[in-house]
């Protein structure tokens, strides 16, 4: 059914690449005009390429090409101001805010719990956990004063049910984001708004698909690639499969932002491929 968000305006934080371009793209089909931001510079303690400001032009043009509105700017979710701004001028553009998707996010890169540094936790504890935060103090009043109630989703992971090694700092952020999510279902019912939070296993992004992560999965290997990779992120699936696509997280928050979920509230989702059954 086409044309679910006919009308409704969204608003996606790192949506230069990935699954934020996914979901920019995703809802501008089905009729969502979108504001979008994304850091596009690099974050020191972070070993793998961020999104660059090119890769938030090719957003916009894939949103524009749809004959969608879109509102993009550079913007840090650890910058409350910055992103306040950005959200603000927005809403004057396009007349309404409906939809918060809050996926912008750090990759899992971290060490032992006892022996990580204090920079490296802090800046994914910032990013994952206090930016989702951030993007719903600049959003959701927006939608509240709107009146006609809404949606939001924040992107954890399965590193948001279950506990992995050697990640710590992004495994406590995640999961720090389901207490987030279920505050706010709580707070934001009376006004209509209802909050939930979708968990993917493995996605194909350039998250996922880099030398770091290669290196992470085949340490046994001096230059493991995705191939290489391919059968043991496969063991953490339940289907037979390695990773799911950006579009599969799309839709699953398509589903959630739409009124065809418009009881759901309070939900945690996982998009894993049978990942939490494992």
């Amino acid at each position: 059914m086409a044309g679910r968000l006919e009308g409704k305006v969204a608003f996606i934080t790192g949506a230069a690449r990935g699954q934020g371009r996914s979901h920019c793209v995703r809802m501008a089909q089905e009729g969502a005009d979108i504001i979008a931001i994304d850091i596009c510079k690099q974050i020191d303690t972070v070993p793998i390429a961020m999104s660059t400001p090119e890769d938030l032009d090719e957003t916009v043009a894939q949103v524009k090409a749809l004959g969608r509105r879109i509102v993009a700017a550079q913007a840090d979710v650890r910058d409350f101001g910055s992103m306040k701004a950005v959200v603000d001028d927005g809403v004057t553009q396009l007349g309404r805010l409906d939809i918060v998707v809050a996926n912008a996010g750090l990759a899992a890169d971290g060490a032992p719990i006892q022996e990580m540094d204090e920079k490296l936790w802090r800046d994914s504890i910032d990013v994952n956990l206090t930016g989702a935060w951030l993007t719903t103090k600049a959003s959701v009043p927006h939608i509240i004063e709107g009146g006609r109630g809404g949606a939001v989703v924040l992107t954890s992971s399965v590193g948001g049910l279950k506990a992995h090694p050697f990640v710590g700092n992004y495994v406590s952020g995640k999961h720090g984001m389901v207490g987030l999510m279920r505050t706010l279902a709580v707070e934001l019912a009376e006004h209509g708004i209802r909050v939930n939070s979708v968990h993917p296993t493995q996605v194909n992004t350039p998250m996922m698909m880099n030398d770091l992560t290669y290196r992470m999965f085949r340490p046994d290997l001096e230059n493991p690639t995705q191939d290489d990779i391919a059968p043991i992120s496969k063991m953490m699936n339940t289907l037979p499969v390695p990773w799911v696509e950006p579009e599969d997280i799309a839709n699953a928050v398509l589903f959630l932002v739409s009124d065809e979920a418009r009881y759901i509230t309070g939900v945690t989702l996982p998009v894993d491929a049978g990942s939490m059954l494992k």
